[in-house]
């Protein structure tokens, strides 16, 4: 399985800060150290052009991010504090999920090891999340003429509200996001369908209502192409996140998306998006789950 990675991934932040960045190098080096990608499948990704960023973000938010102008309240409401390492890591980030779908269209399955920013606007960024990939991605794709429709299934604790909000208006992508109801956003911008989970839900009622409402969002989008944004704070103990799930259970959600898209023979596109582990190393960990699924239903395949 082909996987997307840069070192330009990580940007040093502020002592103490709550974004994990060791997680991306620290994922590569699992993956590479289980077997479950050979250096030969690490693609390096380029920067996705400003021209191609436009596609998704206004003229005035890529100017202001371009150019270090973004005011005090708009680096508040990102989380990060500004510098052309981080600018650089966003689009480097968004090029990799660009990468990861052309590649799940060749071969059934391929990752980015970051991405699924899923809080960036058309007009800002919030919540750790500068630009957003996936929005960048299907438009470049549909342009090129190798998809049309297109399913986003996100299953961070946080609700989507950034990709929400840049797909509101296109009917041929369908927004499925199945989150903590009391967690952020607290203003949530409607996704095609949303399913709101309480505080403290564990595994058995996570899988009823994966189990339930996967099979809506693919039958009401019908994909030619899926991503998946897997993020891990769902888990019990997560910083960020208020639900309960174990590792089994993250092991078994996992298993029930991939596993369910690619039985229907429908390309995925593999995205990182949220997790506040203890250390960026465990966080690491958490997201190898999917991984290591992907790799065993496509060897059993």
């Amino acid at each position: 399985m082909r996987v997307n990675y840069s070192p330009g991934y990580t940007v040093p932040l502020p002592g103490g800060h709550a974004f994990p960045m060791g997680k991306f190098a620290a994922l590569r080096e699992i993956l590479e150290r289980d077997g479950l990608i050979s250096p030969a499948e690490v693609v390096e990704p380029g920067e996705a052009s400003w021209e191609e960023l436009a596609l998704v973000h206004t003229p005035a938010y890529l100017s202001r991010l371009r150019h270090g102008t973004l005011d005090r309240e708009e680096v508040r409401r990102l989380g990060l504090p500004w510098s052309p390492a981080l600018v650089r890591r966003s689009r480097l980030a968004v090029r990799g999920t660009v990468n990861a779908a052309w590649m799940a269209l060749e071969d059934g399955v391929a990752a980015n090891l970051a991405g699924g920013t899923h809080h960036a606007f058309p007009d800002h960024g919030e919540g750790f999340c500068v630009l957003n990939d996936v929005g960048v991605a299907v438009r470049m794709l549909r342009r090129g003429g190798w998809i049309r429709r297109v399913l986003v299934v996100d299953l961070d604790v946080h609700q989507g509200n950034g990709t929400a909000a840049v797909f509101a208006a296109d009917p041929d992508t369908f927004t499925f996001s199945m989150h903590g109801e009391g967690n952020y956003p607290f203003r949530e911008t409607p996704s095609d369908l949303d399913m709101g989970l309480p505080d403290g839900t564990g595994d058995d009622e996570y899988e009823e209502a994966l189990l339930r409402f996967l099979p809506e969002a693919l039958a009401r989008s019908r994909p030619d192409l899926v991503f998946y944004l897997g993020g891990v704070d769902v888990l019990a103990g997560d910083r960020f996140g208020r639900l309960a799930l174990t590792r089994a259970g993250l092991e078994r959600r996992d298993r029930i998306v991939i596993g369910t898209i690619r039985g229907e023979g429908l390309p995925l596109a593999l995205l990182l998006s949220g997790g506040y582990a203890a250390t960026p190393e465990l966080t690491a960990e958490f997201h190898a789950v999917a991984h290591r699924t992907a790799r065993e239903i496509e060897s059993a395949a």
